[in-house]
């Protein structure tokens, strides 16, 4: 039988199911059902996520609930999920703000809180739906309120001096010019396509050679929830790639890894988590007041593709928003600024 050679995304996705197995192991027996339920509805990731946050909730039964402190947290019965009352969930979401495990502090702001409430929601809907248990508590605990936070994004200059910065070295540290050397073509291609173009980290790093098409100037990306999608770029993220391909044709990529476009200095495919480096590497040499990542420079992207164009549309489809009230939410600031400069731009009577 052939070998198979998996893509970088269907790689991720095993990867996922591999782990979430693992988790599934160490939680009640009933939340296997719940995973088998929800799996062609969610992606992974999500079910991922879920399997973490729903392990807290069970150590935190079976440290804190005299009841469950009695058995194992996999002989949890599914009983237990309506016996418990609301509060006792408000309890646990207050627990959340600050607590202890195996010498470790963790702490969870609002966003957290909101995340893992959604977990548990998911499952009592689940259970609740397929008619298990009687009673839904998690329905009656009211979501943390997220407060609003600034957008953070570079400016135009900062952009710029950015891009200076990553071809020059400028501000870098002597131990960091001594890898720069080795890597400023690759580094300004990988910015200059997400300040291009918008794309997610995930999706850059998940590039292969063969995704690019010089001819259109597009790229096939893989975005969240599994569609593939063209994206467009310009001339500058054009002249970037080609020069950063000319230097990858003379690198030989580690076995398995043929195929990627962004290669480490181990000749790996880049990771997420060292594209985040990265980029804070580089910011630090334009701005220490903004604390930026790859989703800011997504972030910048949307930001002057809609004072560009002022299509709030096209922003949300180029960036694979499905919901374009989404958007909307992340760019209602520039929305206010654009009413405020309607205030004047009409004239009722010229001045004498």
């Amino acid at each position: 039988m052939a070998e198979t050679h998996l893509n970088y995304h269907d790689q991720v996705n095993v990867n996922n199911t591999l782990r979430l197995r693992e988790l599934i192991r160490t939680l009640p027996s009933f939340c296997r059902q719940f995973f088998l339920g929800i799996k062609d509805t969610t992606s992974t990731r999500t079910r991922l996520g879920y399997a973490y946050d729903l392990r807290i909730f069970f150590e935190y039964l079976h440290d804190y609930n005299p009841i469950c402190g009695k058995m194992e947290i996999t002989d949890i019965p599914i009983e237990i999920l309506e016996q418990l009352k609301a509060v006792d969930i408000a309890e646990y979401m207050d627990y959340l703000s600050y607590y202890r495990k195996d010498g470790v502090d963790f702490t969870n702001d609002e966003r957290g809180k909101q995340r893992k409430l959604a977990s548990l929601r998911s499952m009592y809907n689940y259970f609740f739906s397929a008619e298990m248990i009687e009673k839904n508590p998690s329905a009656l605990v009211q979501m943390p309120k997220l407060h609003k936070k600034e957008i953070i994004r570079l400016d135009p200059d900062e952009v710029a001096r950015l891009l200076d910065n990553v071809e020059d070295g400028e501000n870098l540290t002597e131990k960091q010019l001594a890898f720069h050397k080795k890597t400023k073509v690759r580094d300004l291609a990988l910015l200059t396509l997400l300040l291009g173009t918008g794309i997610r980290v995930s999706e850059c790093v998940g590039l292969d050679i063969k995704d690019l098409d010089f001819r259109n100037n597009g790229i096939l990306i893989r975005r969240k929830g599994g569609y593939e999608a063209v994206v467009y770029f310009g001339d500058e993220v054009e002249e970037a790639l080609l020069s950063y391909l000319e230097e990858r044709k003379h690198i030989i990529p580690a076995a398995g890894h043929e195929e990627a476009l962004f290669l480490s200095l181990q000749n790996k495919r880049l990771t997420v988590r060292s594209v985040e480096k990265l980029v804070k590497k580089y910011a630090r040499t334009v701005t220490t007041l903004k604390k930026i990542t790859p989703h800011k420079l997504r972030s910048t992207y949307g930001t002057n593709l809609y004072r560009e164009t002022g299509d709030i549309y096209l922003v949300a489809e180029v960036l694979g928003h499905k919901d374009v009230n989404t958007t909307r939410k992340h760019y209602a600031a520039q929305d206010e600024n654009r009413r405020r400069m309607a205030a004047n731009a009409v004239k009722l009577r010229e001045p004498v």
